[in-house]
C-alpha cells in the first residue's frame, strides 16, 4: 500500500515542493521518516498517531515508512502533521486518493486531531500556485494570509476529518474569504497611525532633515541631550513615508510569515515596519541565523526603518555587523549545509547623546564628562560606520516658546511631498534597477548628480575644509540629489548642495572635539 502527498518546505524566503511517500507493508510494527527530517518532523508520528485515532480512523498496525522527497534537502517544521496523516489514510484506504496529487497540503496536528496554525504558510502557496497545482489545504488561522494570492485554490480546515471530508466531497463550510474584502481589509489601516509629526514642537530643522531621508531613503544620525525629541520624532517617521506597493507588501509579509510574526485572520502588512531594537539584542537577533536559520531585525526592517535609540550602547561588534548590510541591502547567512541569504533594504535612524552624561555642548546644563570620558564615549561608533550615515545632524534642546507654539506641518502633508519626489525618482530610475537616490552608483551619480561651476567650488572647499572621505562625497551629492527632487528641480543647484552639507556636521562636530 502506497501514497504519494504533496506538501512544502522553506528554505531561506522562499519555498519549495516536498513529496511526502507514504509505504505501509506487513512485518512488525513500526513508524520511520526518512528524507532528512528535523526533531520536529520525527516527533509527528506521536502527533499523528494521537490525531488519527482521536479523530475515529484506524491506525494501522503495521511497518509504516516515510519518505520526504527530495532527500537531500533538510525538512523543518511541524507542518509536515497533516500531509502524513493524510498520506497514511490515503494508503491503508480510509479516503480517496484520486485527487490528492492536485492540492498541497500545510498544517500541525494536536492531539486531538485539530489542526494548529504553522509558520511561512504565504510563500507555501507561491511555491504551490508556482508549480501548477490545482490549490491548498491550509489551517483555518492561516487562510486570509493563503487566500491573498490568486491563481491557486486555498482550503481552510479545522480538523484532520474536515481534510478527508473534502477530498470524498463531503466538506461543507460557510467560512468563504471574500478576496476582494481581504484586499480592502489589508488596505484600512495603511494611513492609521499612533503619532503625527504635528505633535512634534519646534526642531523645524530635524523635521526637514527626515523629510529629506524619507525622500531619498538616506541612513540618519541625530545627536542631541536627553529631552530634545529624538524618540519621539523617530516613531513617528512611518507616517511620513510612501505607501507600500502590493509586491512590497507581498514581500514583507513572506518574511514575516516565516518569522512567525503574522497574526491570524491577517492578510497582507501594508504598515511599513519600525523596528526598534533593544541594546542588548545579540549578533544572531539583529542580522539573523541561529541553528535554524531565521530572519534578524535588519530584514524585519525591510522596506522600512530600523531605529537604534542610544546607539553608541550598542555593542560595537553588533554595530560593525551593520556596515555590509547598509551597503548591499541583503544579508548572507553561510551554514555548514546551507547558505541563505536574507534582503536587508532598510532605513537606518540612530539617535545618541553627545556624550555619556548627555550634556555635552547643552546651553542649559553642566557637562560632568572628562574629556576622555567623551572620547571613549564617541569611539563606540566607528569611523566607517558613520561614513555610512547620509544625513548626521546636531539636535537643539526645545525652546519653552516653541512647546507654546501652534501646531506645525502635519504627517500627510509632508507625505505628499515625499511621494512626489519618490515618482520623480521612479521616473529618473526606471530603466536602472533602482528605486532611489540612495542607490545611486558611481556611473549613475557622474549622469544624474552634475554639480554647476559654483556648485563645483562649494564642493571642493567642502571636501578640504571638512575632510570628507570620497564615499563621504557620495553621500553629499545623493542627498544634494533629492533636495533638488523636493524642490521638483531636474538640476541641482548651490543652495541644494549648501543645504546637504550641513546634514554632516557631525563630522565638524567630531573634528571640533579636538580631544
Amino acid at each position: 500500500m502506497l501514497a504519494q502527498v504533496k506538501s512544502c518546505s522553506i528554505y531561506g524566503l522562499e519555498s519549495f515542493l516536498v513529496d511526502v511517500e507514504v509505504d505501509i507493508s506487513s512485518g512488525l510494527p513500526a513508524f520511520d521518516i526518512v528524507g532528512l527530517p528535523d526533531i520536529a518532523v520525527r516527533e509527528s508520528k506521536e502527533r499523528v498517531r494521537a490525531a488519527i485515532k482521536n479523530q475515529e480512523f484506524n491506525f494501522p498496525i503495521k511497518r509504516i515508512t516515510l519518505n520526504l522527497a527530495p532527500a537531500d534537502i533538510r525538512k523543518e517544521g511541524p507542518h509536515f502533521d497533516l500531509p502524513i496523516a493524510l498520506g497514511i489514510l490515503a494508503a491503508t484506504e480510509q479516503m480517496p486518493s484520486d485527487t490528492l496529487n492536485e492540492y498541497a497540503v500545510i498544517g500541525e496536528l494536536s492531539l486531538d486531531g485539530r489542526i494548529r496554525p504553522v509558520n511561512g504558510v504565504l510563500p507555501m502557496v507561491i511555491a504551490v500556485k508556482e508549480s501548477g497545482l490545482k490549490g491548498v489545504i491550509v489551517p483555518w488561522e492561516n487562510m486570509e494570509e493563503a487566500a491573498v494570492i490568486d491563481g491557486v485554490e486555498a482550503i481552510g480546515v479545522n480538523s484532520l476529518k474536515d481534510a478527508v471530508a473534502y477530498f470524498k466531497g463531503e466538506y461543507k463550510t460557510n467560512k468563504i474569504v471574500d478576496k476582494d474584502f481581504l484586499r480592502c481589509k489589508t488596505q484600512d489601516n495603511d494611513t492609521a497611525f499612533d503619532g503625527d509629526f504635528s505633535e512634534v514642537k519646534g526642531q523645524e530643522n530635524l523635521k526637514r532633515c527626515l523629510e529629506i531621508a524619507a525622500a531619498g531613503h538616506h541612513n540618519v544620525l541625530m545627536i542631541g541631550p536627553p529631552g530634545s525629541g529624538k524618540t519621539m520624532i523617530a516613531r513617528r517617521i512611518p507616517t511620513i513615508l510612501p505607501s507600500m506597493t502590493f509586491e512590497e507588501s507581498l514581500e514583507l509579509t513572506k518574511i514575516y510569515s516565516i518569522a512567525g510574526l503574522i497574526s491570524n485572520h491577517s492578510g497582507l502588512i501594508k504598515k511599513r515596519p519600525f523596528r526598534f531594537p533593544h541594546h542588548t539584542i545579540s549578533a544572531v537577533g539583529m542580522v539573523g541565523g541561529g541553528r535554524i536559520p531565521k530572519p534578524g531585525e535588519i530584514t524585519l526592517a525591510h522596506h522600512g526603518v530600523l531605529f537604534l535609540d542610544e546607539i553608541p550602547e550598542f555593542p560595537r561588534d553588533i554595530l560593525e555587523l551593520l556596515r555590509q548590510p547598509l551597503e548591499d541591502e541583503k544579508v548572507t547567512i553561510a551554514r555548514a549545509n546551507a547558505t541563505i541569504t536574507y534582503p536587508a533594504k532598510f532605513m537606518m535612524v540612530g539617535s545618541m547623546n553627545p556624550c555619556q552624561c548627555g550634556f555635552f555642548g547643552d546651553p542649559f546644563h553642566e557637562c560632568t564628562c572628562s574629556l576622555h570620558q567623551i572620547q571613549k564615549y564617541l569611539s563606540k561608533i566607528s569611523g566607517p560606520l558613520m561614513d555610512r550615515i547620509d544625513l548626521q545632524l546636531e539636535v537643539a534642546p526645545v525652546k519653552f516658546s516653541d512647546l507654546e507654539g501652534p501646531s506645525t506641518t502635519d504627517s500627510m502633508t509632508i507625505k505628499k511631498r515625499v511621494e512626489d519626489a519618490r515618482l520623480m525618482q521612479l521616473e529618473r530610475y526606471k530603466e536602472c534597477n533602482i528605486y532611489f537616490n540612495s542607490q545611486l552608483t558611481p556611473a549613475l551619480m557622474n549622469k544624474h548628480c552634475k554639480l554647476d561651476k559654483s556648485g563645483k567650488i562649494l564642493m571642493k572647499e567642502a571636501f578640504k575644509s571638512m575632510k570628507l572621505s570620497a564615499r563621504a562625497h557620495s553621500k553629499i551629492l545623493k542627498v544634494a540629489r533629492t533636495i533638488a527632487d523636493l524642490d521638483g528641480k531636474r538640476l541641482i543647484k548651490e543652495s541644494h548642495l549648501a543645504e546637504a552639507l550641513q546634514y554632516r556636521n557631525i563630522d565638524k562636530y567630531y573634528q571640533n572635539l579636538k580631544i
